[in-house]
């Protein structure tokens, strides 16, 4: 078992590329997947369901495209400006503390933050990827798999069930159902909750007068729902902009009303679409966020909640992996 787990986990660290590509495009067929079921229930062919599904989700992605490339050109023109404005504020921290305690010292960003500079933060999003080129390359990928996977989906489905012998026919089965049932609710439940959470941080973004309230509010919104992270992550993107443009007394209301609407979505609205399908006790949640962090970078994070989700499924149908699954269950 422990060569075997050294195996795979080489496999996963050098076909990362590939691995990448296709696990995002099988969320991304969970989540359309009831649209090209809507289209098929119109008596339309799944392969012209899928089709349309697919135009539709390209549609929308460079209609959001088209809609924010200008504002997130002003965001960059500007950002150099926000920069020294909260290097400068920094100084003038580290001057203060300097008077107060002449042993401390509060390392100025100097082109860095938090003490990684901005290559290391570029190198760290496109891990795996080798290279722009290949980024786009990888990504040009997505739209054919995702719609091979939308029109094609149930003789995926059968032809992975009839892999297993006879007996194990019916629990492969039932888990690729749960499993695509967890998925679907995952992906589903996330995407409307973030939804939600960015409109909520626009319109108070936007009440405080927080520059470019309209760009920054969906980013800290989404940032949110990182696991036990997300409230410090939701509010780095406003505060980063804010420093230098904002009173004290707007600052620290944005803190509080960025705080309460993650604790509010979180504790109540995220229960009501997510409920118990995950059954991931915190520890476990933690340590895949870490290992998949560690193996794949930042798309380990995306993917790291439901890869550990589906492995939990399959070990409670599969008699030996039991105490695995309830180690990882609540």
């Amino acid at each position: 078992m422990i060569i075997a787990g050294g195996v795979i986990l080489f496999f996963c660290s050098q076909a990362e590329l590939v691995l990448v590509v296709l696990l995002a495009s099988i969320l991304i067929a969970f989540i359309l997947a009831p649209v090209a079921d809507a289209f098929e229930r119109m008596k339309l062919p799944r392969s012209l369901a899928s089709l349309i599904t697919m135009i539709l989700l390209l549609t929308v992605v460079v209609g959001l495209t088209y809609v924010s490339y200008n504002e997130a050109a002003a965001f960059a023109h500007d950002l150099p400006r926000y920069s020294a404005k909260i290097r400068a504020q920094v100084d003038q921290w580290q001057a203060s503390a300097e008077q107060r305690d002449g042993n401390t010292k509060i390392p100025s960003p100097g082109g860095s933050i938090l003490g990684v500079n901005a290559s290391s933060w570029v190198d760290l999003l496109t891990r795996g990827f080798g290279s722009v080129y290949q980024a786009l390359i990888a990504a040009s990928f997505v739209p054919f798999l995702v719609y091979f996977m939308l029109s094609w989906h149930r003789h995926v489905r059968s032809a992975t069930v009839m892999l297993f012998r006879m007996e194990y026919r019916h629990t492969a089965y039932v888990t690729l159902g749960l499993i695509a049932k967890m998925m679907r609710t995952f992906l589903v439940g996330n995407l409307l909750v973030g939804v939600f959470i960015s409109l909520g941080s626009i319109l108070i973004f936007g009440i405080v007068q927080l520059p470019f309230f309209y760009f920054v509010g969906p980013i800290s919104g989404f940032l949110s729902l990182v696991p036990y992270l997300g409230a410090v992550l939701a509010l780095l993107p406003p505060l980063l902009v804010g420093v230098g443009q904002m009173n004290s007394g707007s600052i620290l209301f944005l803190i509080a009303a960025v705080l309460a609407l993650h604790v509010i979505s979180l504790n109540l609205i995220y229960p009501m679409f997510l409920g118990n399908r995950l059954q991931l006790n915190p520890l476990t949640v933690t340590i895949s966020l870490l290992f998949w962090g560690w193996l794949w970078g930042a798309m380990g994070l995306v993917l790291a909640i439901p890869l550990t989700a589906a492995a939990k499924i399959i070990f409670d149908h599969i008699e030996m992996l039991k105490p695995y699954g309830a180690w990882l269950g609540e």
